[in-house]
């Protein structure tokens, strides 16, 4: 049985057309049940639908041989157990620091807003800048706003949020997209068929 572990919200959106072209379908019945592990078309797979930020938790510690999520998560989980296969290319958005300013980020200590603490951190040793950094689950761009936090470190897509918040993205940190993540463990116990499952994915991106 293999078991793959998929991000709820807009990556699944976007990850089960992607599925379906390599031979994997989920019926709507199964999509829309309460159930937690979801038959497929195929006996042996068998997938997972969880909030991004477990699948590579989930993926790391075996519960799930194969996980779809974005690079955001994955910078911020760390690569324990995980081999990070292919890029789809889906759900793509940037990494950025955000501000009303750039003025803002001339702090001697930068005060930054973020639920990316790992990777927000990295960035700011990389470029010598000394950081508080005040983690938040959302409302994101109210921390400048209301004098929270200096800036932000926030996924960015249309940018129209930042905009209508008066904050302007200023420093690019990541590209992130979706990407397909393998146990470790589980690529060599399950390696032709793990193999099979990549290229057919691969060979329909």
């Amino acid at each position: 049985m293999l078991t793959i572990a998929l991000s709820k919200g807009r990556i699944l959106e976007q990850t089960l057309p992607l599925l379906k072209k390599a031979g994997l379908e989920i019926a709507d019945d199964e999509l829309n049940s309460r159930k937690l592990i979801l038959d497929t078309n195929l006996d042996d797979v068998k997938v997972i639908i969880i909030r991004a930020t477990d699948v590579p938790v989930f993926v790391q510690h075996g519960a799930a041989d194969m996980g779809i999520a974005g690079k955001d998560v994955l910078l911020e989980h760390g690569a324990n157990n995980l081999f990070e296969v292919l890029d789809l290319g889906i759900a793509k958005c940037k990494l950025m620091v955000a501000a009303k300013s750039s003025d803002h980020l001339n702090e001697n200590t930068l005060k930054v807003a973020t639920k990316y603490v790992n990777s927000a951190k990295r960035y700011f040793e990389k470029q010598g800048q000394s950081c508080e950094i005040i983690k938040l689950y959302g409302a994101m761009e109210l921390a400048p706003v209301v004098g929270l936090s200096h800036c932000i470190v926030d996924l960015v897509d249309t940018g129209n949020t930042l905009k209508a918040n008066g904050l302007i993205p200023l420093d690019h940190i990541e590209d992130i997209s979706s990407r397909l993540v393998i146990n470790s463990a589980s690529f060599k116990t399950k390696n032709t068929q793990i193999k099979t499952w990549i290229s057919a994915i691969e060979n329909n991106l």
